[in-house]
């Protein structure tokens, strides 16, 4: 990711600047004895904070890997604006912007704040989970025109690999999420997909409970998609087509059927590979029977009250646990100019967790940095359990 190594300066230096540029927000002093600082910026429409690494030999600055955009462009811009107007002596980076690289189809790049009100363009509407370089996604985009494909991935270089394909080969019909696919398709209207793909998940042997497909997964999967549509599955690991031949027989109805060795007219390079060492490839199709009900989707996710420093100090350590889901507050904050602070938090679904900050001044709201939660009711009820802990309810 785009970075700057600069002869070390005293932090404090950058006070002045936040004073005197709109686009420079606060400084964020860690409470610990960590030597990162933060810096809040909103540089060309976008809110995101920049690491300040302090060591003795340099300072390191990069986006947080928490609030950073999609675009690295921006933040290689904005890494150049902050240098330029602080004078430093750059030891190292890699923020040129390379004129022959091809530039995002940022009219494609869609976040997961746009799904909560969505006009979607086309009648047709499919989703492909996890696309990697984006050849199924691509192939699929080109051959169905009236077709809108949405690919959601949440490997950032991959993501953005896409984005430069869809402005080479000029396609109006595709968006590109990078997001974690499971919130994504919470967001979904019912009755919407005309077919959901997920093609080679990451298996994860040791841990099960991070693999894409889940019983929650195929429940939110055959709401979304309309009647007649079908969830594909390809994978090459026995495991998961074991497992996903369980979670896929669970539901009340369900008519799906298993394939082994389908050829497909586009296959990825790691699919080539497989080919070649003549491991097994199993497709398993659910089709979804009937139509859904409307998804619920009036949450309100922002805290009414006002907040003082001594509640946030109070902040549980550990891990708070309920039936289904979780909190879990991190590192803490405290702006420079002592006017409130930043707080680290994680909540939600323990399979697909929510990571944001929260801001606090004195004497205002508490609200979520970047960005507010996906609309999931799990994240609403991780909401109320947040509130409930700061407020002292």
């Amino acid at each position: 990711m785009p970075h700057l190594k600069v002869e070390p300066f005293k932090t404090e230096e950058l006070d002045r600047l936040i004073a005197e540029e709109e686009w420079l927000h606060f400084r964020a002093v860690p409470e610990s004895a960590a030597p990162v600082e933060l810096l809040g910026v909103e540089f060309e429409g976008e809110p995101f904070l920049l690491e300040i690494k302090k060591r003795p030999e340099a300072t390191v600055l990069r986006a947080d890997k928490i609030s950073r955009p999609l675009d690295v462009g921006r933040i290689k811009r904005c890494l150049a604006a902050l240098a330029e107007k602080a004078g430093w002596k750059i030891l190292h980076s890699n923020i040129e912007e390379s004129a022959q690289r091809p530039p995002l189809a940022a009219e494609a790049e869609k976040s997961i704040r746009d799904f909560e009100s969505m006009r979607f363009p086309m009648e047709k509407v499919a989703l492909e989970v996890g696309f990697g370089s984006g050849r199924h996604l691509l192939w699929q985009a080109e051959r169905h025109p009236d077709t809108l494909f949405i690919g959601v991935e949440i490997h950032t270089p991959s993501a953005q690999q896409v984005l430069r394909q869809i402005r080479l080969r000029g396609l109006q019909n595709v968006w590109v999420v990078n997001y974690d696919a499971r919130l994504l398709l919470e967001m979904l209207p019912s009755n919407l997909l005309e077919a959901l793909y997920v093609h080679f998940p990451v298996p994860w042997d040791k841990k099960p409970h991070r693999r894409v497909i889940s019983d929650a997964f195929v429940e939110e999967a055959l709401r979304a998609l309309r009647p007649g549509a079908v969830l594909e599955l390809r994978t090459d690991s026995e495991n998961y087509y074991r497992y996903a031949l369980e979670v896929f027989s669970r539901p009340p109805k369900s008519d799906f059927r298993v394939e082994k060795n389908r050829d497909l007219p586009v296959v990825s390079k790691y699919e080539a590979r497989w080919r070649r060492m003549e491991k097994n490839i199993y497709t398993l199709s659910l089709r979804a029977l009937e139509a859904s009900s409307p998804r619920q989707a009036d949450f309100d996710f922002t805290f009414h009250e006002p907040v003082t420093y001594d509640s946030i100090r109070m902040v549980p350590s550990k891990p708070v646990v309920e039936e289904n889901f979780f909190v879990h507050f991190g590192r803490a904050y405290r702006f420079s100019d002592d006017s409130g602070g930043i707080l680290e938090c994680s909540f939600g679904s323990f399979d697909r967790p929510e990571h944001k900050y929260l801001i606090y001044r004195d004497k205002e709201p508490l609200r979520y940095f970047p960005e507010r939660p996906v609309a999931t009711a799990t994240n609403a009820r991780a909401h109320q359990k947040i509130g409930a802990i700061v407020y002292g309810r």
